[in-house]
């Protein structure tokens, strides 16, 4: 007796709404998405060559101008934890619309702002209207895609995140040669009403009505429980915040090290920061190639004793010297280069724990890294604005980083995370 084994072909998984779009509703997609990711950094970075302006101007210190850099992020920390779950419950369009409303309208009266005080809590509401921004561009593409189609979209958009701290400290410092330093407000008004008609003219609501949950504020409060009494997530969580405090003491002291201390004019310092920001956005484009043959822990062990060694080694030449410029610089772009690695794949690790609460768990995380991030301003104002200050956050920041993921997190006894969805989860 003979027996036939037919081949039975696997059913293939159903096309999502994204990957049923033609070409060119793709790229009016990328190019709304990608300009939703840049509000962000546009609005933190643009404004960093006038620092030292806004001093004089306003008859302050660098101190109290540093605090209105730790106002951005505190609302862009805030706003993710707000507007995460609101957009879950009532679709993506409207928070969308009104969060780039406030940032428009927070543009504008920073422009008029009278004192530092003002223009402090001004900075906040942009915060919190950039936080729109960017929670519901990364939902919208959970809503439309999956697996390697949302990989290689979320990776376009973390170039945007990575070519726009690049652009905007150039564009400002360009902008200062026409203008004072109420003109950057003028501008980011303007890019955020370009903005509001791109998104109400180019992208639909991609969240249905039977899709959306709203469990109120005990329901979010019970997730947000559930997410903070899980050690490792929380260690993974503190991991990137700390990486990212390190990164944002970079922003925040950078402008005074350089203009003041080196003697660099504005546009000098807007190119040397946008070469720094070229070996953060060259890691995390490099990321995804390291995983096809590590895995995430090791990537992220590897990325953050590198860093804290570099920031070490620009602690020394700070407080001794050593090198001159050079000496700042170069360890400085290998602790930025580290966060290019250490920042996708604690991510990556934390995300994958918690699938069936992801969008709230990337609020949480984004909360915690710009709320961490925003503690570095006022702490390397506080300790001066010499490269010393800067240095000490920046070392503190990568070493604590190392510290947590080895005593908290224990990442050799994570599972294998696979590098596919490690690629996807990281680059959100």
């Amino acid at each position: 007796m003979t027996t036939t084994c037919e081949r039975v072909e696997a059913p293939s998984a159903p096309q999502t709404a994204g990957e049923l779009m033609g070409r060119r509703q793709h790229l009016q997609l990328v190019l709304v998405l990608g300009s939703l990711i840049a509000v962000g950094p546009l609005t933190i970075d643009t404004y960093l060559p006038a620092l030292p302006a806004v001093v004089l101007d306003l008859k302050t210190t660098a101190a109290a101008v540093q605090l209105t850099l730790t106002g951005t992020l505190a609302g862009l920390a805030l706003g993710q934890l707000l507007i995460g779950p609101l957009s879950d419950a009532v679709g993506r369009r409207r928070p969308l619309l009104v969060g780039t409303g406030v940032h428009v309208l927070a543009s504008v009266l920073c422009v008029v702002a009278p004192n530092i005080g003002v223009l402090g809590a001004l900075r906040v509401l942009q915060g919190l209207g950039a936080a729109a921004a960017a929670v519901v561009a990364m939902a919208v593409v959970r809503d439309l895609f999956t697996g390697l189609a949302a990989a290689k979209l979320f990776s376009r958009l973390m170039l945007v995140m990575g070519v726009a701290p690049v652009l905007a400290p150039t564009l400002g410092g360009e902008l200062l040669r026409f203008t004072n330093w109420r003109g950057v407000f003028v501008l980011l008004a303007v890019l955020g009403l370009v903005l509001v008609a791109m998104t109400a003219l180019g992208l639909r609501e991609t969240l249905p009505p039977e899709r959306r949950r709203n469990g109120g504020v005990v329901g979010t409060l019970r997730v947000y429980g559930l997410l903070l009494r899980d050690r490792t997530f929380v260690g993974l969580v503190l991991t990137a915040g700390l990486a990212m405090a390190a990164l944002f003491a970079y922003v925040s002291g950078s402008s005074f090290v350089l203009q003041q201390q080196y003697g660099m004019d504005q546009q000098q310092f807007g190119l040397t920061f946008g070469a720094g920001a070229i070996g953060l956005i060259t890691a995390t484009q490099l990321n995804i190639r390291l995983l096809r043959r590590w895995t995430p822990q090791q990537i992220l062990i590897s990325a953050l004793a590198g860093g804290s060694v570099a920031g070490l080694v620009l602690l020394a030449c700070a407080a001794t010297g050593l090198g001159g410029l050079a000496g700042i610089l170069l360890p400085l772009w290998v602790v930025l280069a580290a966060a290019g690695l250490a920042l996708p794949n604690a991510p990556a690790l934390a995300l994958s724990r918690h699938g069936e609460a992801a969008g709230t768990a990337a609020a949480l995380l984004g909360a915690v890294q710009f709320g961490v991030g925003a503690l570095a301003a006022p702490l390397v104002g506080v300790l001066g604005t010499g490269s010393v200050a800067m240095a000490v956050v920046v070392a503190g920041g990568m070493v604590s980083a190392t510290v947590v993921l080895l005593l908290v997190v224990r990442p050799w006894r994570l599972d294998p995370v696979d590098a596919a969805e490690a690629a996807t989860a990281g680059i959100h």
